[in-house]
């Protein structure tokens, strides 16, 4: 019997071929990101075969950013955001600026009016906010100052396009040259009076009214010590505020989700609803590449392949060069530039409104949309590249210092490598080092390391599960390896590199669930400690010991 389930078949379609091209680009050791976005392109409406219902993709995706975004304002305060105010919102501003003014230069060359190349222009300006974080915390750069300044430039360009969405129907009269229709200043100051007015009532009001309710209420429902209805209470609050702010106030989805999640952060349950909504978190964002995917028409590569390739240059390169400029400008560091260049190298969902705004009102012609739909699935699948390449530039830029910290010197034989400096690690460290034990510490976090570094620690900056970083660590000679990172199956990896390279090391683990607890003894771990366990081992022992007394 037939069944018409465009939802069920668009969630089970897009996610099981998102998991067979993402495994498939995983093995041949390009981003799974690429996996994602080709599901896309092949259940897109561009591609023989079945096609996904585009407008459900759509919603779908932006329960992915709503949770995304909930998820990166649960790692960030009101006092990180403001930290960064000074460099985020000039730089967003200037760097909207030139990309906008490029994008316009390269629409008046294929002969466009000027209403057409400014909304073309400013769709190539802003970044994507699933890619931005995605990148941002592969590397786990969310906490860092380099991932606030990200974050805080995500949110002004966020704020920078609401308003340009509310405008553009006003000036569209004006810029497509209608005198007739012209915009006078009261028709353009009301809607950015109006908007502006609506961001201040909403933000006045999740700091005076969210800032008391949302943590008392899932205080409240932690005590019920129903574990369903925390969970069910974390996704009510982050869909709900989201979609609260966008009704009433007219703000995006992802504004309303992140300042929900920012006024949770100042709870101690913070923590334990980011794990929460974990889960769920992935599944959609993946669902939101593939959603990306299906907007594209492949076939404007062979029939535009010279502005397509324009377009790319200034998504990938034009707004990259420009915030790396500002960046230093502002007197951070070359990493730091680096950083934010290359997050903000994409475009993703604000874009696709804009265009579809644009060609709706007639001043976009419908080439301009499938330029920046191109460039917007070129530039994401190009932009972890990108990053791969900025993260050798720093090495390389690292290397060439002085040798005043000691990162170039690993013990000499008879230490502990110690993988990860998280809270964990950074316990474990602090451990070693009073019992007078030498330990060489192996850290993605550049800012970490360098902090280490400066304590007199020896430091190692990379993915430890690359082998040419556990021979500079001087593996084969060393005593013990402690993986401490929190992701048990990434350990795994770390773990079955380092047996590799010393069949008699001592390696121990930590692992959340008996299935990391299983992938890391198969890949060769010694011991696997799994935090629940210890608890349990030490309520018995406490309670054995209180018997006896």
């Amino acid at each position: 019997m037939a069944h018409n389930t465009p939802l069920i078949s668009t969630i089970v379609v897009g996610l099981v071929l998102a998991f067979i091209l993402g495994l498939a680009a995983h093995r041949v050791r390009i981003s799974p990101l690429v996996g994602y976005l080709a599901a896309g392109v092949l259940i897109g409406p561009f591609t023989p075969g079945y096609v996904a219902n585009q407008n459900i993709a759509s919603e779908l995706a932006e329960i992915g950013i709503i949770l995304l975004m909930f998820g990166v304002g649960l790692h960030f305060s009101l006092k990180d955001l403001l930290s960064v105010k000074a460099i985020a919102i000039p730089g967003a501003v200037v760097q909207i600026a030139v990309a906008t003014l490029l994008g316009t230069g390269l629409g008046w060359l294929l002969g466009w009016p000027v209403g057409g190349g400014l909304v073309f222009g400013l769709a190539l300006s802003v970044a994507s906010t699933v890619v931005l974080l995605r990148a941002l915390q592969d590397r786990r750069l969310v906490d860092s100052e380099r991932g606030r300044i990200a974050i805080g430039w995500l949110i002004v360009e966020d704020l920078a396009m609401v308003l340009t969405l509310v405008l553009l129907p006003a000036l569209a009269g004006l810029l497509k040259g209608d005198a007739g229709h012209g915009a006078s200043l009261a028709a353009v100051a009301l809607p950015v009076a109006i908007t502006l007015g609506k961001v201040a009532a909403f933000v006045a009001f999740m700091l005076i009214v969210g800032r008391r309710v949302i943590p008392w209420l899932l205080h409240y429902v932690a005590h019920t010590g129903s574990r369903e209805l925390f969970r069910l209470a974390v996704f009510a609050i982050s869909l709900g505020v989201a979609f609260g702010a966008a009704m009433l106030f007219d703000v995006s989805f992802a504004l309303g989700a992140f300042f929900a999640g920012m006024i949770l952060s100042e709870s101690e349950l913070s923590q334990r609803a980011a794990n929460e909504t974990l889960p769920l978190r992935d599944a959609f964002a993946v669902l939101f590449f593939v959603s990306v995917g299906m907007l594209v028409d492949p076939s404007i590569i062979v029939r535009d392949p010279l502005p397509l390739f324009a377009t790319v240059l200034i998504i990938m390169f034009g707004k990259s060069l420009a915030a790396f400029a500002i960046v230093l400008a502002f007197g951070h560091p070359t990493r730091t530039a680096l950083t934010i260049s290359a997050s903000l190298a994409q475009i993703g969902e604000f874009s696709f409104i804009l265009v579809g705004l644009g060609v709706a009102l007639g001043l976009l012609p419908e080439r301009g949309r499938d330029l920046v739909l191109a460039g917007a699935i070129i530039s994401i699948m190009l932009n972890p590249l990108f990053f791969a390449l900025l993260d050798r530039l720093v090495s390389d830029a690292d290397s060439g210092k002085s040798p005043a910290p000691p990162e170039a010197e690993p013990q000499q034989g008879g230490h502990v490598v110690l993988v990860g400096h998280g809270r964990v690690g950074g316990a474990v460290s602090a451990a070693l080092r009073g019992a007078g034990g030498g330990v060489t510490i192996i850290e993605d976090d550049p800012d970490e390391v360098a902090r280490l570094q400066q304590q007199g620690f020896t430091a190692l900056r990379g993915n430890a599960a690359a082998s040419d970083l556990l021979q500079a660590a001087d593996i084969g000679h060393a005593r013990g390896l402690l993986v401490a990172i929190p992701d048990g199956f990434e350990g795994g990896q770390i773990v079955a590199k380092a047996r590799a390279l010393n069949a008699k090391l001592k390696i121990i683990a930590r692992a959340h669930s008996e299935e990391e607890v299983a992938h890391l003894t198969h890949n060769g771990a010694d011991v696997v400690i799994m935090g629940e366990d210890e608890i349990a081992r030490a309520m018995v022992a406490r309670i054995g010991t209180a018997a006896k007394g």
